[in-house]
């Protein structure tokens, strides 16, 4: 829930939920300068903002 948050603020994406949890790797696992790191952002994340706001309780 918080990478769709952040995907939101920086990209200015709303992301599926399903899609945001992918990018929660990111908090948990170091990658290499050499490692590519490849995200497909698919889903829409118009259909879960009731989900994030209350999750967020915006």
């Amino acid at each position: 829930m918080d990478w769709g948050l952040t995907l939101s603020q920086m990209e200015g994406i709303i992301p599926a939920i399903e899609t945001a949890h992918a990018f929660a790797v990111l908090d948990v696992r170091k990658f290499s300068p050499e490692e590519v790191i490849v995200f497909n952002c698919s889903g829409r994340g118009d259909k879960d903002l009731d989900t994030y706001i209350d999750h967020f309780k915006l």
